[in-house]
């Protein structure tokens, strides 16, 4: 497993979200362990990318100039609320609990060095960006059997997100359009933020587009918010989870059901092979762009892909691409977020 890891590592020079086979498991209760203390999203300190900071998430590939990119969050027209995926996976001091320690410097290195330049940078593009350091819920809320410690733990973190997303529209907002932005642990968060907090709101209509990537979405989530099936819609949501070619999870049929993802090529709902001249480009080694380098296709709620063409992709044997659902379509997503902003501002 560690030759796995590291091989892949130089393959794509990216971080490795959720994989199951690199996570320690809390074994006590939710109530038996100490809860960190609470972020106050009035200091900077505690957001992790914010307009007023020089941070990660204002990053550019190596190769951007090749591809006319910029950071543009100065003059953006929008805003983008992202939440990060779980980075809290490793093992635990006694002192720690269901919950990461906002003070954690492992953690801020984490979200530093990979949530922010791999996930977040997406949007420099054409959105000011926010992400708030919240209480992230461990990897073990996944995989433990304690469902009531793996809801406490969520519920916690859940309640920082709510708090900086208040803090946002009441002191950063003013009216402008914005995304809501998550992925794995962060799109539980974000769907549930849009239901309780943007649907039965005056921001709804302010709401250009939601991207939950890595996790099981579908419209019965929501009372208004609808899938996306157009590259320009707005006022929807898109959704995929990335898997290898003709395979099929366990329970796939339980878990998927009713779930309509999007091809993040096409930006369509159509069950049709993407070619790989449609990619616009995966963000992988070295940290540069290579476009057309993949196609994909939507099958029983999921994504399937076939394996990317950069080197050394024909040694592995992956089946679960989901710590690559954002750098397999860096480029294509970045693309399709300036596109929903400028037909959000024109029909506006």
């Amino acid at each position: 497993m560690r030759n796995f890891l590291l091989t892949f590592f130089v393959l794509l020079n990216q971080p490795v979200f959720l994989l199951a086979q690199n996570h320690f498991n809390i074994t006590e209760s939710f109530d038996n362990k100490p809860i960190p203390e609470k972020p106050n999203y009035e200091k900077l300190e505690f957001w992790a990318s914010h307009p007023l900071k020089t941070d990660a998430a204002d990053t550019l590939p190596k190769n951007h100039k090749k591809f006319n990119l910029r950071n543009n969050q100065a003059d953006a027209a929008a805003d983008v609320f992202y939440i990060y995926p779980t980075l809290y996976s490793y093992e635990i001091a006694a002192n720690q609990g269901w919950n990461a320690d906002i003070f954690d410097i492992k953690m801020k290195k984490e979200i530093d060095e990979k949530a922010l330049p791999n996930q977040a940078s997406v949007f420099n593009g054409s959105c000011k960006i926010y992400v708030p350091i919240y209480r992230q819920a461990h990897y073990s809320v996944f995989t433990t059997k304690d469902t009531l410690s793996s809801r406490k733990s969520l519920d916690l973190a859940y309640e920082d997100i709510v708090e900086a997303f208040k803090y946002y529209l009441e002191n950063d907002n003013k009216g402008r359009p914005f995304f809501i932005y998550g992925h794995s642990q962060g799109t539980i968060h974000a769907a549930r933020l849009i239901r309780e907090h943007v649907e039965n709101t005056p921001h709804f209509k302010n709401l250009v587009a939601a991207y939950l990537v890595g996790m099981p979405v579908s419209d019965k989530r929501f009372q208004k918010l609808k899938h996306s099936t157009e590259p320009s819609e707005t006022g929807v949501y898109v959704s995929w989870n990335t898997l290898a070619d003709k395979y099929y999870p366990p329970f796939y049929q339980k878990r998927y059901e009713g779930i309509i993802p999007v091809n993040p090529i096409t930006w369509t709902i159509n069950n049709s092979w993407s070619s790989k001249n449609e990619h616009k480009g995966l963000l992988g080694r070295n940290f540069k762009l290579k476009p057309k380098s993949m196609s994909a296709k939507i099958e029983s709620g999921f994504l399937w892909i076939k394996k990317p063409d950069i080197p050394g992709a024909g040694l592995l044997n992956l089946k679960v691409w989901h710590f690559a659902d954002i750098n397999l379509f860096w480029l294509d997503i970045r693309e399709n977020v300036a596109l929903r902003l400028d037909s959000f501002m024109k029909n506006k």
